[in-house]
């Protein structure tokens, strides 16, 4: 190879880095920015690819399930009983599964994942200042995203859902952190971290959160007390997790009134099957059980759920007659289009990221937050197909993935002035 094309390839690897850096700051704040970077990353990380490096990665679990998944998509499409329109948008959902193995190839090169991390963190905590500032100056003439009209509390871009995500996972990463490396941290960076990890989790006690983060909340913190130190580190979290739990609950009316909202919804629902948040999603999984049942093997085809639901719900009333696109349900959505076969697959991909982040450290920490916090929100939201979410666990996957599998293929060559392990 020639001087000069060892020097293009470096400058288009290099660019390929700093391109995922774009994706890492915009993803926080915008969507079109955000695919802009991605689509001018992809052509330069397919430029600098060896085809060795990323066949190496199609035959690991990690990085070859997402896109058997992807090929099993394509295939549905040719038996789902939908418009081609409908089809190819069913399969939009999953072809950004195939960058996984992408990423996985470029950061396991790349000394430069630390940089993505970094900026995604810069970039999250802009956000959860601008979050602070609307809460605590409510005379502000902008408030910030709106959801259906509405201004939501707290929520300066996106809404609710995609904000606890990013705050889940900062919060929690922080946290591991400044417990992992405490010993090689001075007294006051270490302070500084778990300040701004607990800034992140003491937000949902003032502005709008999804619900949902009360369940990914106390996993992550027993993962993470077992990560630090076994089962004495599990009891330890358990007992902070009781005492913040105590507090939230006492010290903040948005956290007691979203929960007696939830339980409201309940009742109204049991009450009169009303159409409220918690009705609705409650009725979509009971209409994703019939329609998984009517083809539990290979299922209906890639891009048929809307066309599903319009069937099992024409005549009710309620909750029951809202036809939705989305069954709020990663494994339902999943399997409703490609049944058994595709949801086995979806499974054997997530447990193939968390055992790919299994060992300790703490690149391996951050991977484990970014897929639980999937999978565990993915039971009541499809977050592999909304754009902000699943670009969220897909660079998350690649860029720690990457990291990960190249410090055990050289422990000593980690990212340089990082401080990752």
């Amino acid at each position: 190879m020639s001087t000069a094309a060892r020097f293009d390839r470096a400058f288009f690897a290099l660019l390929a880095d700093w391109l995922a850096v774009g994706v890492a700051v915009a993803l926080p704040w915008s969507t079109s920015v955000t695919g802009i970077f991605i689509a001018i990353w992809l052509v330069a990380v397919l430029a600098t690819t060896d085809p060795t490096a990323l066949k190496r990665e199609l035959m690991t679990a990690a990085g070859g399930l997402p896109v058997l998944l992807c090929c099993l998509g394509a295939v549905g499409m040719w038996w789902a009983d939908v418009d081609w329109t409908a089809r190819l948008g069913g399969l939009g959902g999953l072809v950004r599964l195939l960058m996984i193995p992408l990423l996985l190839a470029q950061f396991r090169r790349s000394e430069h994942g630390g940089w993505v991390v970094y900026g995604f963190f810069i970039s999250s905590t802009i956000l959860l200042v601008v979050s602070y500032i609307l809460v605590l100056t409510p005379g502000l003439n902008w408030r910030g995203g709106l959801f259906n009209g509405v201004h939501l509390k707290g929520v300066p871009v996106h809404d609710d859902i995609f904000q606890t995500s990013l705050f889940l996972i900062c919060g929690f990463g922080t946290l591991g952190y400044a417990a992992l490396k405490s010993r090689g941290l001075q007294r006051r960076a270490l302070l500084a971290f778990i300040g701004i990890g607990a800034l992140f989790l003491a937000n949902f006690a003032f502005a709008v959160f999804s619900r949902i983060a009360l369940g990914v909340a106390p996993i992550l913190a027993a993962l993470l007390g077992w990560r630090i130190s076994g089962w004495k580190g599990l009891a330890g979290a358990c007992l902070v997790g009781a005492i913040l739990a105590a507090a939230f609950w006492f010290g903040s009316s948005a956290v007691r009134a979203r929960l007696h909202e939830t339980m409201e919804e309940i009742h109204q629902y049991r009450a009169a099957d009303a159409a409220t948040s918690i009705g609705m999603h409650t009725a979509f999984l009971k209409e994703s059980l019939t329609i998984i049942a009517a083809a539990p093997i290979i299922g209906h085809g890639t891009g048929s759920i809307a066309a599903q639901f319009q069937q099992v719900t024409a005549g009710q009333s309620g909750a029951a007659a809202v036809a939705t696109v989305n069954p709020h349900n990663q494994t339902f959505a999943v399997a409703i289009q490609l049944g058994l076969v595709g949801t086995l697959v979806l499974w054997a991909m997530w447990v193939a990221h968390l055992l790919l982040f299994r060992r300790g450290g703490i690149v391996a920490w951050l991977g484990t937050v970014v897929v639980v916090e999937n999978i565990v929100s993915s039971t009541v939201h499809s977050h592999l197909f909304d754009f902000n979410n699943g670009w969220l666990y897909v660079f998350g996957v690649g860029v720690l993935g990457g990291m990960v599998l190249r410090q055990r293929a050289a422990p000593s060559a980690k990212p340089r002035g990082t401080g990752f392990d």
